[in-house]
């Protein structure tokens, strides 16, 4: 069955969503769906453009907009050319928005499967506009979950990453948090070869009153990656505050020490916003050596973008090149980090999941290219990958076949 053409743009969870749309819509042949960002307006500009576009090349297709962006001001992209329809984010993963009568859950098109278990925020950084259009934090029930996984597993999919906008604020009906969900759902489908977490509030990972749970399966439990993606967003304890974050830096300091006790090789991640307004070359410079002293290989960094109506956007803002020449420094410092972390693995043999024909990722999340391309069958399987080298910020590896093979 054809399935409509659908437009992402944003985050991870938006393209896990795009994929459920996708899936309830089948057969909606003339059909284009644009899944707008509200995180910067780079991803608006790219959305409106490309909704344009679409109604120049194809005038007979009905354009149905939906995402962040349009939740936030939808008679604004009502008005675009071709646009017949603005679908509410609540709305978007309901069958019955698309004409769609079946219960199926929708298949993962990636070797990852993304399983989402939160939507929704509580919070009001001072920079974000995502709540306004995602709503409060909702949790998804732990039985609901499950039965999402086994699905997932019974399709094929070895690796479960959980995701949702925060999914550090999972609650469940008696109180549970994230880690307590984890061990359920782990113990419930013991066909998960691995559990992986999204991008997650460091405040749930303070050793002290974080959740102690997620800390026990970082110990104990294998099946759970070693592999943290921090939503950071600076490295000053000053411009945190103004951002109205939850966490400082020492305390972030001592999660990541105990993290890497228990996991030696653990992967860290961070998400950095450079140039927040206020930020001077001093508060600058904070978030630069804390981001070289605690080593962290794998940085996602956004040159800061005003969202009308937000605290951030009535700050003294930092001149745009400047952002940019921030943004590049911290990339720099995040590329010398990842190539003296990934030279740990090299002569070392790591289980690779096998992602395309030719790459994919390790438990610590660490890229892998291989040197031969693999058979197709072989994508979504684990297989041992022998490290011979480091190049372009990847792990160049073989398979080792074993002997009995």
């Amino acid at each position: 069955m054809s399935t409509p053409s659908v437009l992402t743009f944003g985050c991870r969870l938006n393209a896990h969503e795009s994929d459920g749309m996708a899936h309830h819509a089948r057969g909606q042949e003339d059909t284009i769906i644009v899944n707008t960002c509200a995180v910067t307006t780079t991803a608006e500009r790219q959305a409106r453009q490309a909704i344009r576009r679409a109604h120049r090349e194809r005038p007979e297709a009905k354009i149905v907009v939906t995402g962040c962006a349009s939740e936030i001001d939808a008679k604004r992209w009502m008005d675009l050319p071709g646009v017949i329809r603005v679908v509410p984010n609540a709305d978007k993963l309901k069958p019955a928005t698309w004409g769609d009568e079946r219960s199926d859950l929708p298949p993962s098109r990636h070797a990852r499967a993304l399983l989402q278990v939160q939507q929704g925020c509580d919070h009001r950084c001072t920079f974000c506009i995502i709540p306004y259009g995602r709503g409060d934090s909702r949790s998804t029930p732990t039985a609901e979950a499950i039965t999402r996984a086994r699905a997932l597993t019974e399709n094929g999919h070895r690796e479960i990453v959980l995701t949702g906008v925060d999914i550090a604020s999972w609650q469940g009906d008696r109180g549970e948090g994230l880690g307590q969900m984890c061990r359920t759902l782990l113990k419930a489908v013991p066909e998960i070869e691995r559990l992986r977490l999204s991008s997650i509030d460091p405040v749930i990972l303070d050793p002290e009153t974080g959740d102690q749970d997620l800390w026990w399966l970082l110990e104990n439990e294998p099946r759970l990656m070693p592999h943290l993606h921090l939503s950071l967003q600076a490295g000053s304890d000053l411009i945190l505050k103004r951002m109205k974050r939850r966490h400082d830096t020492a305390r972030v300091a001592a999660m990541l020490r105990h993290a890497r006790a228990l996991r030696p090789d653990i992967g860290i991640g961070a998400d950095l916003i450079a140039g927040f307004p206020t930020e001077s070359d001093i508060l600058f410079e904070e978030t630069l050596s804390f981001i070289e002293e605690q080593a962290i290989p794998f940085l996602h960094v956004f040159p800061y973008s005003e969202r009308p109506g937000t605290p951030a956007a009535r700050m003294p803002a930092v001149p745009n090149g400047e952002r940019q020449a921030r943004a590049a420094r911290l990339r720099e410092a995040g590329d010398t980090n990842r190539d003296a972390f990934l030279a740990r693995f090299i002569g070392r043999t790591l289980d690779v999941l096998i992602e395309t024909p030719n790459r994919g990722h390790s438990a610590e999340f660490a890229p892998v290219r291989l040197a031969d391309d693999l058979p197709t069958s072989l994508r979504g399987s684990i297989l041992p990958i022998e490290i011979h080298t480091l190049s372009d910020g990847q792990l160049l590896g073989h398979w080792k076949i074993s002997e009995d093979r």
